[in-house]
C-alpha cells in the first residue's frame, strides 16, 4: 500500500518518456494529487506494448487502492484497449499529459469526468502547437533535459511512433531559450535539448529557422551554461550551419546519438529512411573534422525484413566506417500497424546471432575508446558523489567525493568495466 499523499511513476521505453514523466511528477507534486500510480507507457514494440500492460497490472496488486493513469505511446495508440483493462482508472493520451491544468483538475482518489468513460485521449494528429511544460523537475539532477520538439512527420516502415505522438510540433525559440536560462539559474551545469525528432525542429514555426540558428540562440543569449547537449538526431536533417555552430563553441558537447538503423543502402530504401550509407559516412566524416575529439553512438537495427548475410555485414562495417563508439543494437521484431510487418521476414534465430554480432562489435568499439582515453585530462560534469560523464558521455568513476553537480578536471587513469578511472582535486566549476 502507499501511504497517503504519496504517489507513484513509472516508465517505460525513451528518455523523452522519462523527460517526461518528470514533468508529470512535478504536475502532480503542485497539484496535491495523491495516492495516484502513473504508468507512461511505450508502444515501439509488440513487446514494449505488453510490458506495460503487465506493470500496470503489477503495480494495481501492489497498490490495490490507488487511482491507476495509463499514459504515453501505447495508451495513445490503442487507447481503447487500455480504457477495457480492469486495473486502469483513467487513460490519458500524449497530448495531455504534460498538460499542468489536465493534474489539477484531477481528484484524489477519482479523476475527473472522462468524455468517454475512462478516457482523456485527443486525435494526436490534429494536434498542432505544443502545449506543456518543456523542462522536467529541476534542482534534483546535475543534468537537465529541456523537450523542443514532439511528433515526427517521417513514416519509416518499421516505426509505429508517429502515431503516438503525431506530426512534428516545435517550441518557439524564445521559449526554449527562457527555459535553458531558468535552468542554469537553479544550478544546472549541462542541459540536453530533447524530443522525438530534433532535428526537424522548427519545421513548422514561422520562417522556418534551422536547429543551428536554436543552438546559437541559446548559446548567445544563455552565456553561463555550461555545457549544451543534444539527444538523438537525425544526421541527414542537420543544415549546413551545424557544423559551424559545433566547430566554434566547444559548450556544444562533441558526442552525437545519432540515428543510422542500417548500413546496407537497399535496407535504408525499404525502412524509408532519407539517407544512404555514404550520406552517414560523410557526415561522420565532417563532424570530426569540425570538433576532432568527437565521439558518435547509434541506433542499428538488426534482421530487417529482407536482410541478407551481405546487407547485414554492411551494417557491421559502418561502426569501423563511422567509427562508432556507443551503440543501442535493436533485434528487429515486427510492430502490427507498419510496412515492414508486412514484409519478408528473417528468421527469428537469425535476427538474434546478428543483433549479438552488432552488440559485440559495440562493445569492442567503446572499449578501444575508454582504453584511449588513459593519461588524458578531462572535464567531468559530477552526477553524484563519485560518478560522472565526460563532454563524450563516457562514464566515469572518481577515487573520492566531488561537489555535488559540479564539473571537475580529471585525470584518467584507467578503465573498469564500461568506466573510466579519474583523480581530481580541482573543481571547475
Amino acid at each position: 500500500m502507499m501511504s497517503a499523499g504519496s504517489n507513484k511513476f513509472e516508465t517505460l521505453g525513451c528518455r523523452l518518456n522519462a523527460h517526461e514523466t518528470d514533468v508529470i511528477k512535478s504536475h502532480a507534486e503542485e497539484a496535491g494529487l495523491n495516492n495516484t500510480v502513473v504508468v507512461n507507457t511505450c508502444a515501439v514494440t509488440a513487446e514494449a506494448v505488453r510490458k506495460s500492460r503487465q506493470a500496470i497490472r503489477r503495480l494495481r496488486r501492489k497498490h490495490p487502492a490507488a487511482q491507476i493513469v495509463a499514459t504515453g505511446c501505447a495508451a495513445q495508440i490503442d487507447s481503447a484497449g487500455f480504457r477495457s483493462m480492469e486495473e486502469v482508472d483513467l487513460v490519458v493520451g500524449n497530448s495531455l499529459k504534460t498538460d499542468p491544468e489536465l493534474w489539477r483538475k484531477l481528484k484524489v482518489n477519482g479523476g475527473e469526468e472522462a468524455r468517454d468513460g475512462k478516457l482523456l485521449v485527443e486525435d494526436i494528429m490534429s494536434v498542432s502547437g505544443f502545449g506543456g511544460q518543456t523542462g522536467g523537475q529541476p534542482g534534483r539532477r546535475s543534468r537537465a533535459y529541456v523537450q523542443i520538439q514532439n511528433g515526427c512527420d517521417h513514416r519509416c516502415t518499421f516505426c509505429i511512433i508517429p502515431y503516438g505522438r503525431g506530426n512534428s510540433r516545435s517550441v518557439p525559440p524564445e521559449e526554449v531559450v527562457r527555459e535553458v536560462a531558468a535552468l542554469v539559474d537553479r544550478g544546472h551545469s549541462e542541459v540536453v535539448l530533447t524530443g522525438v525528432d530534433v532535428t526537424s525542429w522548427g519545421i513548422d514555426l514561422p520562417k522556418r529557422p534551422a536547429l543551428s540558428y536554436l543552438l546559437r540562440r541559446i548559446l548567445q543569449r544563455v552565456p553561463t551554461l555550461a555545457r549544451l547537449r543534444l539527444s538523438s538526431v537525425d544526421s541527414i536533417e542537420l543544415d549546413s550551419g551545424f557544423m559551424d555552430v559545433l566547430a566554434e563553441d566547444r559548450r556544444l558537447m562533441p558526442h552525437l546519438h545519432l540515428s543510422l538503423q542500417a548500413g546496407d543502402n537497399m535496407i535504408l530504401k525499404r525502412m524509408k529512411r532519407r539517407h544512404c550509407r555514404e550520406d552517414a559516412i560523410r557526415f561522420c566524416e565532417k563532424a570530426r573534422m569540425a570538433r576532432p575529439d568527437i565521439v558518435f553512438g547509434a541506433d542499428l537495427i538488426a534482421g530487417f525484413p529482407t536482410e541478407t548475410d551481405e546487407m547485414f555485414e554492411k551494417s557491421l562495417d559502418l561502426i569501423d566506417e563511422c567509427n562508432l563508439t556507443w551503440l543501442h543494437v535493436f533485434p528487429f521484431s515486427p510492430r502490427t500497424g507498419t510496412p515492414a510487418a508486412r514484409m519478408p521476414q528473417v528468421d527469428d534465430k537469425k535476427v538474434k546471432e546478428r543483433a549479438s554480432r552488432l552488440r559485440h562489435a559495440g562493445v569492442a568499439s567503446a572499449r578501444d575508446y575508454l582504453r584511449s582515453q588513459v593519461g588524458k585530462n578531462c572535464t567531468v560534469l559530477v552526477e553524484s558523489l563519485r560518478r560522472g560523464r565526460t563532454e563524450q558521455f563516457a562514464e566515469v568513476e572518481f577515487d573520492s567525493d566531488q561537489p555535488a553537480r559540479s564539473i571537475v578536471e580529471a585525470l584518467i587513469v584507467g578503465v573498469s568495466g564500461k568506466r573510466l578511472l579519474a583523480v581530481t582535486n580541482q573543481a571547475k566549476a
